[in-house]
């Protein structure tokens, strides 16, 4: 095992790590609020990958420009998670009061429909837009070179997204009014604060989190039919492993799953797919709860 073999191992897998878990926090702070495991959140990933890569085609690819790249993605990322989170939620609100697997079986019919308007808006060929990546060039590290996108953009942003994330809901208003909400939802609404209001708020937030996922992937990868179901299978395992609702969890167990899945690329490429897997059955064989959720006593 040579040392720069391992290092791009690491740096791969920390810059996966990034993606993951913008979609798994978005996964998991949906449910935590709402209580509804969304499984149309991978066509969140799926079309704010598209989306992003449609509008850097159309007023980004070859200005030369990083600000519209960047743009593109960002736009990309909020006008799916805005527009389709919104949706979502217009969706679920007639099953609000049904039994949590009614709400989880309206979420896969949407993410079904969802994946045949993809093919149906962009096709079956696959789309790449990499300008963004050329235009941050690379660095050098102890001897490797890496793109700056992946070194040191994807990470960034998904660090950024905790750190503003955990501010909002400790310091604003709104963001109060979320874990009040997530606590006792009646006790909030005696109190005062629009339960359902919140919830479309959470949810859009939530929606757009799995979208900039998918932005961000979207010049590394080439965007097929079938992206989002990927993501949102090993977005579960994240979630399952942390636990649900964990959201600083969630940060530890994607860098987890995204560095183990990395190194058997580079050296176990047979077990690339199973790893994530693996350590999701091994922590709920002796956490069935996940590693960082309190079990809770049953209530009689």
């Amino acid at each position: 095992m040579g040392v720069d073999t391992l290092l791009l191992a690491l740096i791969d897998g920390v810059s996966y790590a990034g993606l993951l878990f913008l979609v798994a926090l978005g996964l998991t702070f949906i449910f935590g609020v709402v209580r509804v495991l969304n499984v149309a959140h991978g066509s969140l990933y799926a079309f704010g990958g598209y989306t992003a890569a449609s509008m850097g085609i159309w007023f980004a690819q070859g200005s030369g420009s990083i600000t519209l790249s960047i743009l593109a993605l960002i736009l990309g990322a909020g006008i799916v998670g805005v527009i389709l989170g919104y949706g979502l939620m217009l969706l679920l609100h007639p099953f609000r009061d049904r039994d949590p697997i009614i709400l989880l079986l309206v979420t896969f019919g949407a993410f079904m429909v969802l994946e045949d308007v993809q093919v149906m808006i962009w096709g079956t060929q696959p789309y790449f837009v990499s300008d963004v990546v050329f235009q941050m060039g690379d660095s050098e590290l102890l001897g490797v070179v890496f793109m700056n996108y992946q070194l040191w953009f994807i990470p960034s942003v998904a660090l950024a997204v905790y750190v503003l994330l955990r501010w909002f809901l400790k310091h604003s208003l709104k963001g109060r009014q979320i874990i009040a909400v997530t606590h006792d939802r009646e006790v909030a609404t005696a109190l005062g604060v629009n339960a359902s209001s919140i919830a479309s708020l959470t949810f859009i937030i939530g929606a757009t989190l799995g979208a900039l996922g998918g932005a961000l992937a979207s010049p590394t990868t080439s965007l097929v039919p079938g992206v989002g179901a990927d993501m949102i299978v090993l977005s579960f395992a994240v979630v399952a492993t942390a636990g649900l609702g964990q959201i600083s969890g969630a940060l530890i167990v994607a860098l987890m799953i995204g560095i183990s899945r990395s190194l058997s690329v580079y050296f176990l490429p047979q077990f690339e797919v199973v790893m994530p897997y693996l350590i999701m059955m091994a922590v709920l064989l002796i956490r069935p709860q996940g590693l960082f959720t309190v079990a809770e006593a049953r209530r009689i």
